[in-house]
């Protein structure tokens, strides 16, 4: 999933959804909350592998776990389905908007991508060969909307452009040392280097230089020489699947979030320093930075979480629950009915088993809205429930006492 929008920021809601307020009788103290939390939930009946990149012409796209993509566009107070992308023969399992071009690029299980042009009233596909043998995972488009990344279950990571004297998109692949699938990707800001985490464990930057449609690189931290595939990077601090990927808004820092519940660092102004985090919540499928030194992070606990980075010692530290639930009075149980659970639901607990969270499902991806990586003010989180909630960050400080956002 990916999102795209304006640099204001802005309303964005997720087509065949339901605007639903999180109101009711409540204190000023659990409203003030509320609105921090989520000042807008929204929820579908779609998939909840749903994909959703917005437009800043408030339309959204979006995948109903089949081959299809929907557009939607805001009406009001309702979304109007206003295009239906029909091309690929198997599920899509990436799309991506681009802002400035306002492209569409599509991935998916038939191996191929599509990059989508508007013209008139009509989106026009371009199909782009991938040369894979498995299936596409993820896609994104470079900071300059020139070329894109592909990652696939075939252990490469395809990098697409446009070739003017020809007019069609060819691809390069970067293979080694990737000995497993590329789950996710993310673009450094000088449109050349690439961060990539897949199932091997492994946390990656390459050099994804194109010298047929850009200039020569000038040197980062993480290296001067930037040949295409050069690997600049490549940390094996987590013992688990990589599921998300980040740069910082310099392109200074990585972050990566993987199965064993462990969030990952390295900073290029350190010597390339890693430093890890093993966190005591479920596994975390989605990372961003939202100032230089701050991180939100969520997965399959449901609700986000942020993450603080001390540049001295070169730690990480965990900075508090970002969705707190309101307080329930709830009687004390007896020894009684402790036993009596038991035996009917192999549990002690009378709670109810529906999670108090905004999300009721694990949240598979986090996107900036407004503010950029440097100094977000709003982002929003998507969930396997189907619904997207956005967040105000300086609702978030004023709300939480003891969150400090660096």
């Amino acid at each position: 999933m990916a999102v795209k929008q304006e640099e204001e920021g802005g309303m964005h809601g997720r087509g065949k959804g339901k605007w639903s307020c999180l109101g009711g009788a409540a204190s000023n103290s659990q409203r003030s909350l509320r609105s921090a939390r989520a000042w807008l939930f929204v929820s579908t009946a779609q998939s909840p592998r749903t994909a959703l990149p917005c437009s800043a012409l408030r339309e959204i796209a979006l995948c109903p776990n089949n081959h299809e993509v929907h557009i939607y566009r805001k009406d009001g107070a309702k979304w109007s389905k206003v295009h239906e992308l029909k091309e690929h023969n198997g599920q899509v399992t990436g799309i991506d908007w681009a802002p400035e071009s306002n492209r569409l690029v599509t991935c998916g299980t038939d191996r191929n991508a599509y990059v989508w042009t508007l013209k008139g009233n009509v989106w026009k596909p371009t199909l782009v060969i991938l040369r894979i043998n498995r299936a596409a995972r993820c896609v994104k488009w470079s900071p300059k909307e020139n070329k894109f990344a592909v990652g696939s279950g075939s252990r490469l990571i395809s990098i697409c452009y446009f070739e003017q004297e020809n007019d069609w998109w060819v691809c390069k692949h970067i293979k080694k040392p990737i000995r497993s699938t590329v789950l996710s990707l993310d673009w450094h800001p000088n449109n050349v280097l690439l961060a990539a985490g897949s199932c091997d464990f492994k946390c990656r930057i390459f050099s994804a230089y194109i010298k047929e449609v850009e200039e020569r690189p000038s040197p980062t931290p993480w290296g001067s020489k930037m040949p295409f595939g050069e690997l600049m990077f490549e940390s094996s601090s987590s013992c688990g699947w990589v599921h998300s990927i980040c740069f910082s808004a310099s392109g200074n820092r990585v972050a990566w979030v993987s199965h064993d519940s462990t969030l990952c660092l390295a900073d290029a102004n350190k010597k390339m320093a890693v430093a890890s985090l093993c966190t005591e919540t479920l596994p975390l499928l989605a990372v961003t930075f939202i100032t230089e030194s701050s991180l939100v992070a969520a997965g399959h606990d449901c609700y986000p979480m942020l993450f603080t980075y001390e540049e001295g010692p070169g730690t990480l530290s965990f900075g508090g629950k970002l969705d707190v639930p309101k307080q329930s009075s709830q009687r004390g149980l007896t020894a009684r009915e402790r036993f009596q659970n038991l035996d009917k639901k192999a549990s002690s607990d009378t709670a109810n088993a529906a999670l108090d969270t905004v999300h009721k499902n694990s949240i598979s991806q986090i996107s900036v809205l407004a503010g950029g990586k440097a100094n977000c003010s709003q982002f929003c989180t998507t969930g396997m429930d189907g619904g997207m909630s956005i967040w105000d960050v300086k609702s978030l400080e004023s709300a939480l006492k003891d969150l400090r956002i660096k």
